[in-house]
């Protein structure tokens, strides 16, 4: 009996030991993905404050990995992009040096997105079929493969709203395209964190992880509302704080028929939702954190709650030096970033909240 027992915790060590390693080598996986995103997000804000976007005029999945290698290609690539009217209305007489520096932003952007479904397939792949991957996560990581697949087709989508008549894409797809992006970012985050080590303590309060998921929301939402501002150019008006326009509630907010058209449409009232947005998110955090330290100050919950405040911010400083400043392209790409990053951290300390999955036997992982 004592050996049949002895055994028994024997092969129990042995499964939790390949658990704990399968783990390791996921989240190792998923934060290689997660900084691959993070990357792709910022050059693809470069790429739209370098009003690169519209550079490459056809969508190549497989051959567009190439860029023109000859004088000739490069003619012939350029010739397209006269064609559409963003050339004809902003860029005419650009010189062909000058259309390569903003196609390699683009064809940048393009590749990096490229290179994140090989990065995230193959070792999904791989994973998989040495039977690494828990059953429960299995269903998530494919969906996260789906839209990323769909994320490529949502890019091409947004790229042809701007040539046939607009100088530049729609912001409606432009914000469709970046929440996408931040969705799978906040999905391989939620996976990531779930798979690390989680601590035992109780929430501060019974609200804590349904405001903590608020400001997660949130924080997706306020990049929504950034995403239509960058698609209107909202940014490069109004550029005073704390007053827009001169008031605190600035006139002609809706000007526009219908009135729910100006939350979309107008670059004034689209910037002072946002603006209105970020106040919103900083408040919640505040409370959020306060009601933490308040109720358990010892906790790693309390804790984060304070890292996260301290990342909105921050997050709010550089979004108001970037719009005193009237938008340069360094300052917008850093508010992109720092979106990103409390994004990323309201995920986390969000999952925190729930705890780490649940260890799985051998049956479950491999069955």
């Amino acid at each position: 009996m004592a050996h049949a027992e002895l055994a028994i915790e024997q092969t129990l060590l042995k499964e939790i030991g390949r658990t704990e390693r399968n783990r390791r080598q996921i989240r190792g996986w998923l934060a290689v993905v997660l900084f691959a995103l993070f990357a792709l997000v910022l050059v693809g804000g470069a790429t739209r404050l370098t009003e690169s976007g519209l550079s490459i005029t056809e969508w190549k999945p497989i051959h567009g990995v190439i860029p023109p290698l000859s004088a000739e290609e490069w003619e012939e690539e350029f010739r397209l992009y006269q064609r559409i009217p963003q050339y004809e209305q902003l860029n005419k007489g650009m010189t062909v040096e000058e259309f390569k520096t903003i196609f390699w932003w683009e064809w940048a952007h393009r590749l990096l997105a490229r290179s994140i479904g090989v990065i995230f397939a193959l070792p999904l792949f791989f994973f998989w079929v040495t039977r690494r991957i828990e059953r429960r996560l299995r269903l998530p990581l494919l969906g996260i493969l789906a839209l990323g697949g769909f994320q490529g087709f949502i890019g091409w989508w947004m790229v042809s709203s701007g040539l046939a008549e607009r100088t530049e894409v729609s912001q409606y797809r432009l914000a469709t395209h970046l929440v996408i992006a931040c969705l799978i970012f906040a999905a391989c985050m939620w996976i990531y964190r779930g798979l690390c080590p989680h601590s035992d303590d109780a929430a501060p309060t019974k609200r804590s992880q349904a405001v903590a998921g608020i400001v997660a929301a949130m924080s997706l939402f306020q990049i929504y509302l950034g995403a239509l501002v960058a698609g209107l150019d909202a940014g490069l008006s109004y550029n005073t704080w704390p007053l827009m326009d001169g008031a605190l509630v600035p006139g002609g907010l809706f000007i526009q028929q219908p009135a729910w058209i100006n939350l979309f449409e107008n670059p004034k009232t689209v910037q002072y939702v946002h603006r209105l947005g970020a106040y919103l998110l900083f408040a919640l955090a505040l409370w959020h954190m306060i009601t933490s330290l308040r109720a358990a100050p010892e906790t790693t919950h309390a804790r984060r709650s304070l890292v996260l405040f301290g990342l909105v911010t921050v997050q709010a400083a550089i979004g108001i030096t970037t719009l005193l400043l009237q938008v340069p392209i360094g300052w917008g790409v850093l508010h992109q970033a720092g979106a990103l990053v409390v994004l990323g951290f309201a995920i986390a300390h969000w999952r925190g909240f729930v705890g780490e999955y649940p260890r799985s036997t051998a049956i479950e992982v491999r069955g």
